[in-house]
């Protein structure tokens, strides 16, 4: 049986062709996602985008439209700026109720491809819909795609929940599973859209632009780490964002020191978040997801400020999209859309 898989975030969405052992077929990427709906007030952009490449992606795998049963998407596709708004459901959740709140749409006014596609929602943090007000607002949260690489990791056989994962995109976004595989929640930040703002809308970015000269990809410099975790906790979030100007100006530093040092003290002021993440995740695994130098921030951070001993990363571009595939195949299993 081969059915397609679309990822859609806030700024790439990726559609595969896979089989029922999460084979990938075929498969395309393309930058767009629901900012561009918020950009341009409506979806058009992204539901021609998000055709184009389910039209790649099969071309890609040598079958007709005809072999593909259904599409499985899950991420942004689901939210009030996606293709069709579908509720969160509460956490805490398992796979069992995500896969029992799958929503199945076949309407070409929502998605123009001739055969069902299956939406997963999303999940949210619990509260009291009569009794909460604004003085509760920093205990909301939802998650719309991660609860779907949460499922993909459950595949992963070297790693054994309780754990907390740990997603570093756009945003950065804590999510905690208990041993009996719920996910408890989430706790977010808008960490990745910060730092395309430092870099594209205040002078701090000027000093952290560089050439390609220099391979970032695994450099790390402990001291420049632990001097902006310390000016964080010193002067505070916003002052130290302006530091690397005056390492520029003033000192003789790199621009890969002060790179690094923007991202580390962003990484250091999204650990105060963790103040907010439930005693069962205190001391437990970490899981980190995302680009290889951003993780390795994170991975020093937590276990030399946070005393946290067991860090597995995933930082392997592929191995990352696979969790959503993974995540995909094992809820349509659950949901009976594969034998």
């Amino acid at each position: 049986m081969y059915f397609a898989t679309i990822d859609c975030g806030t700024t790439n969405s990726r559609v595969y062709i896979v089989n029922e052992k999460s084979e990938i077929l075929g498969q395309a990427e393309k930058k767009v996602g629901v900012k561009d709906t918020a950009i341009t007030g409506n979806n058009h952009v992204l539901k021609s985008g998000l055709v184009e490449i389910f039209n790649q992606a099969l071309d890609k795998s040598h079958l007709s439209l005809n072999d593909v049963k259904f599409i499985i998407s899950s991420g942004m596709i689901t939210s009030e700026i996606g293709l069709i708004e579908i509720p969160h459901i509460w956490a805490p959740a398992n796979s069992r109720q995500l896969a029992n709140h799958i929503k199945k749409i076949q309407n070409p006014s929502i998605f123009p491809i001739a055969i069902p596609i299956y939406f997963v929602c999303g999940i949210k943090n619990k509260y009291d819909l009569q009794t909460s007000t604004i003085k509760d607002v920093g205990n909301l949260d939802f998650m719309r795609g991660e609860e779907t690489q949460v499922v993909g990791l459950f595949s992963l056989h070297n790693i054994k929940p309780p754990f907390t994962v740990v997603v570093l995109s756009s945003h950065t976004k804590f999510i905690p599973v208990d041993i009996q595989k719920n996910i408890l929640g989430s706790i977010t930040t808008v960490s990745g859209q910060v730092y395309e703002a430092i870099i594209k809308e205040t002078s701090v970015g000027k000093s952290i632009k560089g050439n390609n000269d220099f391979d970032l990809k695994n450099y790390f410099n402990e001291e420049i780490v632990n001097t902006a975790f310390y000016w964080v906790k010193k002067s505070g979030f916003l002052r130290s964002l302006l530091l690397p100007r005056f390492m520029d100006v003033l000192l003789k530093t790199k621009w890969y020191e002060r790179k690094l040092f923007v991202e580390a003290v962003i990484a250091s002021e999204d650990l105060e978040t963790m103040n907010q993440l439930p005693d069962c995740a205190s001391n437990e695994t970490f899981i980190l997801i995302g680009v290889e130098q951003r993780v390795l921030i994170y991975q020093y951070l937590l276990k030399e400020k946070k005393n946290i001993k067991n860090i597995f990363k995933i930082t392997n571009k592929q191995d990352i999209h696979h969790l959503s595939i993974s995540g995909s195949v094992h809820l349509a299993k659950l949901a009976g859309l594969i034998a």
